[in-house]
Protein backbone atom coordinates (compact mmCIF):
# COMPACT_ATOMS: atom_id res chain seq x y z
CA UNK A 1 0.00 0.00 0.00
CA UNK A 2 1.20 3.21 -1.07
CA UNK A 3 2.28 5.93 2.20
CA UNK A 4 -0.23 8.27 3.22
CA UNK A 5 0.29 11.80 1.91
CA UNK A 6 -0.20 14.96 4.02
CA UNK A 7 -0.49 18.64 3.52
CA UNK A 8 1.49 20.73 5.81
CA UNK A 9 0.71 24.29 5.85
CA UNK A 10 4.24 26.64 5.14
CA UNK A 11 6.05 28.30 6.14
CA UNK A 12 6.96 24.60 7.89
CA UNK A 13 9.84 24.48 9.90
CA UNK A 14 11.11 21.13 8.65
CA UNK A 15 11.51 22.56 5.00
CA UNK A 16 14.43 24.83 5.68
CA UNK A 17 16.49 21.74 7.44
CA UNK A 18 15.35 19.65 4.47
CA UNK A 19 16.27 21.54 1.97
CA UNK A 20 19.49 21.90 3.42
CA UNK A 21 19.82 17.94 3.21
CA UNK A 22 18.35 17.46 -0.10
CA UNK A 23 20.55 17.33 -3.20
CA UNK A 24 18.08 18.39 -5.83
CA UNK A 25 16.36 21.99 -3.77
CA UNK A 26 16.59 24.69 -5.25
CA UNK A 27 16.08 28.32 -4.70
CA UNK A 28 12.88 28.21 -6.25
CA UNK A 29 12.33 25.67 -3.11
CA UNK A 30 12.86 27.97 -0.20
CA UNK A 31 10.45 29.36 2.03
CA UNK A 32 12.08 33.33 0.98
CA UNK A 33 10.66 32.55 -2.95
CA UNK A 34 7.26 30.80 -1.90
CA UNK A 35 6.50 33.92 0.76
CA UNK A 36 7.34 36.37 -1.76
CA UNK A 37 4.93 34.65 -4.27
CA UNK A 38 2.20 35.02 -1.23
CA UNK A 39 2.86 38.50 -0.11
CA UNK A 40 2.67 39.94 -3.71
CA UNK A 41 0.20 38.10 -5.12
CA UNK A 42 -2.06 36.24 -2.80
CA UNK A 43 -1.13 32.70 -3.74
CA UNK A 44 -1.97 29.96 -1.52
CA UNK A 45 1.29 28.03 -0.48
CA UNK A 46 1.12 24.43 0.78
CA UNK A 47 2.87 21.30 1.35
CA UNK A 48 2.66 17.73 -0.02
CA UNK A 49 4.73 15.44 2.38
CA UNK A 50 4.53 11.56 3.40
CA UNK A 51 5.43 12.83 6.85
CA UNK A 52 3.37 13.28 9.37
CA UNK A 53 2.65 16.51 11.86
CA UNK A 54 6.28 16.25 14.02
CA UNK A 55 7.81 13.61 11.57
CA UNK A 56 11.32 14.56 10.42
CA UNK A 57 10.88 15.66 6.63
CA UNK A 58 12.10 13.10 3.76
CA UNK A 59 10.07 14.37 0.91
CA UNK A 60 8.30 17.28 -0.25
CA UNK A 61 6.24 18.98 -3.17
CA UNK A 62 5.56 22.73 -2.79
CA UNK A 63 3.08 24.20 -4.66
CA UNK A 64 0.75 27.51 -4.67
CA UNK A 65 -3.07 27.18 -5.46
CA UNK A 66 -4.03 30.35 -7.57
CA UNK A 67 -7.87 31.65 -7.53
CA UNK A 68 -8.62 34.63 -10.51
CA UNK A 69 -11.58 35.38 -11.85
CA UNK A 70 -9.86 35.98 -15.18
CA UNK A 71 -7.83 32.50 -15.56
CA UNK A 72 -9.31 30.87 -13.29
CA UNK A 73 -8.57 28.37 -10.18
CA UNK A 74 -5.49 25.74 -10.99
CA UNK A 75 -2.41 24.45 -8.86
CA UNK A 76 0.84 25.44 -9.40
CA UNK A 77 3.96 23.75 -8.57
CA UNK A 78 5.63 27.06 -8.49
CA UNK A 79 4.42 30.13 -10.00
CA UNK A 80 7.19 32.21 -11.66
CA UNK A 81 9.76 29.89 -11.01
CA UNK A 82 11.84 28.67 -13.74
CA UNK A 83 11.84 25.07 -12.72
CA UNK A 84 10.76 22.92 -9.38
CA UNK A 85 11.18 19.61 -8.98
CA UNK A 86 9.81 17.08 -6.57
CA UNK A 87 11.79 16.11 -3.69
CA UNK A 88 12.07 12.77 -2.74
CA UNK A 89 14.51 9.77 -2.17
CA UNK A 90 12.59 7.25 -4.31
CA UNK A 91 10.47 6.86 -7.40
CA UNK A 92 7.65 5.57 -5.02
CA UNK A 93 7.59 8.69 -2.87
CA UNK A 94 7.82 11.08 -5.78
CA UNK A 95 4.74 8.83 -7.80
CA UNK A 96 2.60 9.64 -4.55
CA UNK A 97 3.00 13.20 -4.02
CA UNK A 98 2.29 13.86 -8.13
CA UNK A 99 -0.85 11.24 -7.76
CA UNK A 100 -2.04 13.92 -4.31
CA UNK A 101 -1.19 17.05 -6.54
CA UNK A 102 -3.77 15.60 -9.15
CA UNK A 103 -6.21 15.22 -7.01
CA UNK A 104 -6.46 18.69 -6.21
CA UNK A 105 -8.42 18.75 -9.55
CA UNK A 106 -12.29 18.55 -8.27
CA UNK A 107 -11.70 18.09 -4.85
CA UNK A 108 -9.02 21.31 -4.26
CA UNK A 109 -11.41 22.95 -7.14
CA UNK A 110 -8.20 23.68 -9.51
CA UNK A 111 -8.97 23.48 -13.31
CA UNK A 112 -5.98 21.73 -13.96
CA UNK A 113 -2.18 21.64 -12.22
CA UNK A 114 1.04 22.22 -13.25
CA UNK A 115 4.65 21.05 -12.58
CA UNK A 116 7.96 22.11 -13.20
CA UNK A 117 10.67 19.69 -12.70
CA UNK A 118 13.62 19.40 -14.26
CA UNK A 119 12.66 15.79 -15.21
CA UNK A 120 9.34 14.31 -16.38
CA UNK A 121 7.34 12.74 -13.23
CA UNK A 122 8.16 9.15 -12.77
CA UNK A 123 4.57 8.08 -12.83
CA UNK A 124 3.09 10.59 -15.67
CA UNK A 125 -0.10 9.08 -15.97
CA UNK A 126 -2.64 11.43 -17.55
CA UNK A 127 0.29 13.98 -17.19
CA UNK A 128 0.75 16.01 -21.02
CA UNK A 129 3.02 18.22 -21.94
CA UNK A 130 1.99 22.14 -21.80
CA UNK A 131 5.10 23.98 -22.67
CA UNK A 132 8.52 23.50 -23.50
CA UNK A 133 11.77 26.02 -22.68
CA UNK A 134 15.46 26.19 -23.50
CA UNK A 135 17.20 26.05 -20.07
CA UNK A 136 20.90 26.85 -20.09
CA UNK A 137 23.27 25.70 -17.17
CA UNK A 138 26.58 27.07 -16.74
CA UNK A 139 29.59 24.80 -15.04
CA UNK A 140 31.67 26.69 -13.40
CA UNK A 141 33.87 24.06 -12.25
CA UNK A 142 36.99 25.51 -14.51
CA UNK A 143 39.41 27.79 -13.93
CA UNK A 144 38.25 31.23 -14.38
CA UNK A 145 40.67 31.88 -17.81
CA UNK A 146 39.35 28.54 -19.07
CA UNK A 147 35.85 29.78 -18.40
CA UNK A 148 36.75 32.70 -20.05
CA UNK A 149 38.21 30.95 -23.28
CA UNK A 150 35.03 29.55 -23.78
CA UNK A 151 33.10 32.84 -24.13
CA UNK A 152 32.36 33.80 -27.43
CA UNK A 153 34.87 36.03 -28.76
CA UNK A 154 33.25 38.41 -30.68
CA UNK A 155 29.75 38.30 -28.80
CA UNK A 156 31.18 38.07 -25.35
CA UNK A 157 34.58 38.98 -24.73
CA UNK A 158 34.73 41.67 -26.68
CA UNK A 159 31.86 43.02 -25.26
CA UNK A 160 33.12 42.72 -21.82
CA UNK A 161 36.80 44.38 -22.64
CA UNK A 162 34.80 46.92 -24.46
CA UNK A 163 33.08 47.51 -21.03
CA UNK A 164 36.19 47.80 -19.27
CA UNK A 165 37.46 50.80 -21.49
CA UNK A 166 34.34 52.37 -21.38
CA UNK A 167 34.81 52.53 -17.70
CA UNK A 168 31.27 51.14 -16.56
CA UNK A 169 31.10 50.47 -13.19
CA UNK A 170 29.42 47.62 -10.73
CA UNK A 171 26.86 48.29 -8.16
CA UNK A 172 25.18 45.65 -6.14
CA UNK A 173 22.63 46.17 -3.51
CA UNK A 174 19.24 45.65 -2.23
CA UNK A 175 18.07 49.31 -1.26
CA UNK A 176 15.33 51.25 -2.44
CA UNK A 177 17.15 53.32 -5.05
CA UNK A 178 18.77 50.09 -6.49
CA UNK A 179 15.63 48.60 -7.00
CA UNK A 180 13.91 51.75 -8.55
CA UNK A 181 16.89 51.57 -10.91
CA UNK A 182 16.57 48.31 -11.33
CA UNK A 183 12.86 48.74 -12.07
CA UNK A 184 13.25 51.75 -14.69
CA UNK A 185 15.09 49.89 -16.75
CA UNK A 186 12.73 46.85 -17.11
CA UNK A 187 10.06 49.06 -18.02
CA UNK A 188 12.14 50.04 -20.72
CA UNK A 189 13.08 46.77 -21.66
CA UNK A 190 9.18 45.63 -21.51
CA UNK A 191 8.16 48.09 -24.06
CA UNK A 192 10.42 46.91 -26.37
CA UNK A 193 8.75 43.21 -25.78
CA UNK A 194 5.48 44.50 -25.56
CA UNK A 195 4.76 43.43 -22.46
CA UNK A 196 3.77 44.59 -19.12
CA UNK A 197 6.97 44.72 -16.31
CA UNK A 198 6.61 42.78 -12.73
CA UNK A 199 5.52 44.87 -10.12
CA UNK A 200 7.92 46.82 -7.88
CA UNK A 201 6.07 45.35 -5.06
CA UNK A 202 7.62 41.77 -6.30
CA UNK A 203 10.91 42.80 -6.24
CA UNK A 204 10.66 45.03 -2.65
CA UNK A 205 9.39 41.49 -1.87
CA UNK A 206 11.71 39.46 -2.78
CA UNK A 207 14.73 41.30 -1.48
CA UNK A 208 12.74 41.21 1.82
CA UNK A 209 12.18 37.37 1.86
CA UNK A 210 15.31 36.20 -0.10
CA UNK A 211 17.66 38.29 2.18
CA UNK A 212 21.55 37.86 1.31
CA UNK A 213 20.45 35.34 -1.44
CA UNK A 214 19.33 38.02 -3.72
CA UNK A 215 21.44 40.36 -5.30
CA UNK A 216 20.65 42.96 -7.33
CA UNK A 217 23.68 44.55 -9.70
CA UNK A 218 23.38 47.65 -11.88
CA UNK A 219 26.03 48.60 -14.82
CA UNK A 220 26.41 52.83 -14.55
CA UNK A 221 27.76 54.88 -17.86
CA UNK A 222 29.17 58.00 -15.69
CA UNK A 223 26.19 58.00 -12.78
CA UNK A 224 23.58 56.51 -15.63
CA UNK A 225 22.01 53.03 -14.99
CA UNK A 226 22.98 51.76 -18.60
CA UNK A 227 22.12 47.34 -17.34
CA UNK A 228 20.85 45.53 -15.13
CA UNK A 229 20.68 41.51 -13.21
CA UNK A 230 19.12 40.36 -10.71
CA UNK A 231 20.56 36.83 -9.41
CA UNK A 232 20.05 34.43 -6.70
CA UNK A 233 21.48 32.07 -4.44
CA UNK A 234 21.57 28.74 -2.93
CA UNK A 235 23.83 26.08 -2.06
CA UNK A 236 26.15 25.87 -5.18
CA UNK A 237 24.27 27.81 -7.79
CA UNK A 238 23.92 31.09 -8.57
CA UNK A 239 20.78 31.80 -10.56
CA UNK A 240 20.81 34.24 -13.32
CA UNK A 241 16.45 34.96 -12.96
CA UNK A 242 16.19 38.73 -14.07
CA UNK A 243 18.01 40.93 -16.82
CA UNK A 244 17.08 44.39 -18.33
CA UNK A 245 18.92 47.32 -20.13
CA UNK A 246 18.79 50.83 -22.10
CA UNK A 247 18.89 49.82 -25.33
CA UNK A 248 20.64 53.43 -26.07
CA UNK A 249 23.79 52.19 -24.38
CA UNK A 250 23.33 48.30 -25.63
CA UNK A 251 26.72 48.51 -27.55
CA UNK A 252 29.01 49.38 -23.93
CA UNK A 253 28.69 46.12 -23.14
CA UNK A 254 26.84 46.60 -19.57
CA UNK A 255 24.66 43.29 -19.32
CA UNK A 256 27.73 41.61 -20.17
CA UNK A 257 30.38 43.01 -17.85
CA UNK A 258 27.58 42.44 -15.24
CA UNK A 259 26.98 38.38 -16.27
CA UNK A 260 30.97 38.13 -16.14
CA UNK A 261 31.46 39.92 -12.88
CA UNK A 262 28.68 37.15 -11.43
CA UNK A 263 30.60 34.77 -12.46
CA UNK A 264 33.73 36.10 -10.80
CA UNK A 265 31.96 36.51 -7.54
CA UNK A 266 30.77 33.10 -8.21
CA UNK A 267 34.32 31.33 -8.42
CA UNK A 268 35.61 33.24 -5.22
CA UNK A 269 32.57 32.02 -3.38
CA UNK A 270 33.17 28.35 -4.51
CA UNK A 271 29.94 28.33 -6.37
CA UNK A 272 29.08 25.21 -9.15
CA UNK A 273 27.08 26.23 -11.53
CA UNK A 274 25.51 29.18 -13.23
CA UNK A 275 21.78 28.61 -13.63
CA UNK A 276 21.07 30.70 -16.58
CA UNK A 277 17.29 30.68 -16.50
CA UNK A 278 14.47 29.09 -19.23
CA UNK A 279 13.79 31.08 -23.01
CA UNK A 280 11.17 30.40 -24.96
CA UNK A 281 12.78 28.25 -28.08
CA UNK A 282 11.00 31.35 -30.54
CA UNK A 283 13.02 33.39 -29.20
CA UNK A 284 16.32 33.14 -30.80
CA UNK A 285 18.34 36.42 -29.55
CA UNK A 286 18.30 35.04 -26.11
CA UNK A 287 19.08 31.59 -26.34
CA UNK A 288 21.53 32.55 -28.88
CA UNK A 289 23.17 35.30 -25.89
CA UNK A 290 23.05 32.20 -23.36
CA UNK A 291 24.50 29.72 -26.11
CA UNK A 292 27.30 32.15 -26.28
CA UNK A 293 28.26 31.93 -23.02
CA UNK A 294 29.53 28.33 -22.89
CA UNK A 295 26.49 26.98 -21.22
CA UNK A 296 24.94 23.60 -21.92
CA UNK A 297 21.68 23.73 -23.61
CA UNK A 298 18.70 21.67 -22.42
CA UNK A 299 14.60 20.70 -22.78
CA UNK A 300 12.50 22.03 -19.71
CA UNK A 301 9.18 20.62 -20.07
CA UNK A 302 6.08 21.45 -18.18
CA UNK A 303 3.10 19.26 -17.25
CA UNK A 304 0.14 19.38 -17.01
CA UNK A 305 -2.90 17.51 -15.45
CA UNK A 306 -5.64 17.28 -17.13
CA UNK A 307 -4.24 17.47 -20.73
CA UNK A 308 -3.99 21.52 -21.77
CA UNK A 309 -6.10 22.38 -24.39
CA UNK A 310 -4.29 24.18 -27.49
CA UNK A 311 -5.22 28.02 -27.31
CA UNK A 312 -7.88 28.95 -29.58
CA UNK A 313 -7.71 31.26 -32.35
CA UNK A 314 -9.83 33.85 -30.06
CA UNK A 315 -7.57 33.52 -27.21
CA UNK A 316 -4.67 34.16 -29.94
CA UNK A 317 -6.19 37.09 -31.37
CA UNK A 318 -7.03 38.81 -28.10
CA UNK A 319 -3.28 37.82 -26.96
CA UNK A 320 -1.52 39.47 -30.32
CA UNK A 321 -4.23 42.92 -29.91
CA UNK A 322 -3.26 43.19 -26.19
CA UNK A 323 0.57 43.52 -27.25
CA UNK A 324 -0.66 46.49 -29.72
CA UNK A 325 -2.24 47.74 -27.33
CA UNK A 326 0.91 47.52 -24.28
CA UNK A 327 3.51 48.64 -27.62
CA UNK A 328 1.11 52.48 -27.64
CA UNK A 329 0.33 52.85 -24.07
CA UNK A 330 2.34 55.33 -21.38
CA UNK A 331 4.74 54.04 -18.94
CA UNK A 332 1.88 54.46 -16.18
CA UNK A 333 -0.41 52.35 -18.05
CA UNK A 334 2.09 49.51 -18.93
CA UNK A 335 3.05 49.25 -14.77
CA UNK A 336 -0.46 49.41 -13.59
CA UNK A 337 -0.92 46.77 -16.02
CA UNK A 338 1.57 44.50 -14.78
CA UNK A 339 0.25 44.94 -11.05
CA UNK A 340 -3.24 43.68 -12.18
CA UNK A 341 -2.03 40.67 -14.93
CA UNK A 342 0.60 38.82 -13.36
CA UNK A 343 -1.82 38.16 -10.33
CA UNK A 344 -3.78 36.19 -12.71
CA UNK A 345 -0.20 34.39 -15.01
CA UNK A 346 1.40 32.77 -12.31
Amino acid sequence: MPPAVHLASLPDPRWPEFLDRHPAATVFHTPGWLEALRLTYGYEPGLLTTAGPGEELTNGLPFCRIRSWLTGRRTVSLPFSDHCGVLAAGEEDAACLVAALQRDVGAGGARYVELRPLTPPSDSLGWQPSERFCLHQLDLRPGLDQIFRSLHKNCVQRKIRRAVREGLRCIEGVSQPLLAAFHRLLVLTRRRQNLPPHPMAWFINLAACMGPMLRVSIALKDQEPVAGILTLRFKNTVVYKYGCLDRRFANLGGMHLLLWKTIQDAKREGLLALDLGRSDWDDPGLTGFKDRWGARRSVLTYWRYPAPHAPGRLVKSAAFVARQVLARSPDPVLIAAGRLLYRHAG
